[in-house]
């Protein structure tokens, strides 16, 4: 459950405002502020004045809208369906909004959010598109900073594809089914030559194809996306990955992943946890081959959301062998993997000029059989080795590792919850490592970097292993 601190005082909404009084009060600044604000939309505007500064006066006549020269009187409030109160006087300002409210209409006073039933947003227009950032009256200023951001990065097209696609809705409605078609239509619609041609301003080439897709109404092929979620951090997941979670219909999600990012997916798509951790699985590879496979050839869209990068100890060969088998399409969406959120937390190059000029990437697990495996001559050399899932076999990777020759000094960077904000540091040599087993405090996923090129990372932020190991017998020896 989310923080009371994270949850909003004011739940965000669209008042219809077309052909309703709005009534705004004041002579200066406040008031012109709010009209030119409400210019943007199709309300019926009134002006309350009894000495209007000239701006404001010459805006409203340019514009078409009544400036009622007059001292507030509760009757002008008759009928309104909004009030904002700006005189600049915080008296009269609350003795408007008190009247408002004796009458049920939602009042606005300016810079009194106390005295606010509702707050104004930034405005991004784009209409019929609009965007609106509020701040709930906290700042601003940065809802004005965050409103340029937006404007700059959406085309000024948006307003006539949008407009466009107002005369096609009803067709649509009536031509296409419920569901992935429709949703496949419209993203069609939105991106591609359609959009393409409105943003050259050639509306009539639009409408051709517009209507051309329209008659064609492909059915929905089903589509699986193997995506990336990089080590738990919302903003390390890829901007790609992001908007084909916005494509998804299902999205199926490791146990790994946070619910923060998962839903960072369409708000209305379908979530299925399918477990995958150490020790807790939900459901097995075979189960969620198979589970990818039927949902697809529904025409589902599915996005499968693995924690890191899908192609690293992530089985994506196993799922697209099934995907492969059954002729579903799929697309592979690469995230950042664990082992370099890890070292960028350690400020860590995991290749050093004259140090390390190799990398391995294995899992503890590699190294409990009989045999070393091949790349453990690697780490003699001077590779550097990220081992994943690292911590319960830590002590038998240390031995091995030192008994394969490896010179126990060398440096260990341990990092549990790699890349995110509840992340721990570690630091030692080989020979401290098997601490880690008796680490019962962690129990996130811990990623462990071993090699000559560790010597060179930050350790400011970091606790050392041997620390740990050190308390543990003098509390040992107390007891």
């Amino acid at each position: 459950m989310a923080a009371i601190e994270d949850k909003l005082i004011a739940f965000p909404t669209f008042f219809k405002v077309e052909g309703e009084k709005v009534a705004i009060f004041g002579n200066g600044d406040e008031a012109f502020a709010k009209l030119r604000l409400l210019s943007n939309s199709r309300a019926d505007i009134i002006v309350y004045a009894d000495a209007p500064e000239a701006d404001l006066v010459k805006f409203a006549a340019k514009e078409g809208y009544e400036l009622i020269r007059a001292k507030f009187d509760a009757s002008q409030l008759e009928d309104a369906a909004m009030v904002f109160a700006g005189t600049g006087d915080e008296l009269l300002d609350q003795q408007i909004v008190t009247a408002a409210r004796e009458l049920k209409i939602p009042a606005n006073a300016v810079d009194q959010p106390d005295w606010c039933d509702f707050y104004t947003p930034a405005l991004v227009n784009r209409a019929p598109l609009s965007i609106a950032i509020g701040t709930e009256g906290a700042g601003p200023v940065l809802g004005q900073i965050v409103r340029a951001r937006i404007d700059q990065m959406l085309s000024p097209s948006l307003g006539p594809l949008a407009r466009l696609a107002q005369q096609y809705r009803k067709a649509v409605d009536h031509m296409v089914p419920r569901g992935v078609t429709r949703r496949v239509f419209w993203r069609r619609f939105f991106t591609g030559d359609i959009a393409d041609k409105v943003a050259m301003g050639n509306i009539s080439d639009a409408r051709r194809i517009a209507t051309r897709i329209l008659r064609e109404r492909e059915e929905a092929q089903g589509h699986v996306w193997l995506v990336g979620a990089g080590p738990g951090a919302e903003d390390l997941l890829t901007l790609r990955a992001q908007r084909v979670m916005m494509e998804a219909d299902v999205i199926l999600h490791d146990a790994l992943v946070p619910m923060a990012v998962v839903n960072m997916g369409r708000r209305d798509a379908e979530r299925i946890s399918v477990g995958k951790r150490k020790g807790c699985h939900s459901k097995s590879q075979d189960q969620i081959n198979d589970l990818l496979v039927e949902l697809a050839s529904s025409g589902k869209r599915i996005v499968r959301l693995k924690s890191g990068d899908p192609l690293i100890y992530g089985r994506a060969g196993e799922e697209m062998a099934a995907l492969r088998d059954a002729g579903i399409s799929y697309e592979i969406v690469p995230g950042i993997t664990s082992a370099f959120a890890a070292a960028a937390d350690f400020d860590l190059p995991l290749t050093l000029r004259g140090v390390s000029s190799s990398l391995v990437f294995t899992t503890g697990h590699d190294l409990t059989g009989a045999a070393l495996p091949d790349w453990a001559r690697l780490a003699i050399s001077g590779a550097t080795i990220a081992v994943y899932m690292g911590r319960t076999v830590a002590a038998t990777v240390a031995n091995k590792l030192m008994e394969a020759g490896l010179d126990g000094s060398v440096s260990v960077a341990v990092v549990e919850n790699a890349g995110r904000a509840d992340k721990k540091l570690m630091h030692g040599i080989l020979q401290n490592l098997p601490a880690l087993e008796d680490r019962t405090d962690l129990a996130g996923p811990v990623m462990v970097i071993i090699g000559e090129a560790v010597a060179g990372a930050t350790f400011d932020h970091s606790t050392p292993l041997l620390e740990f190991s050190n308390n543990k017998l003098k509390t040992t020896i107390g007891a």
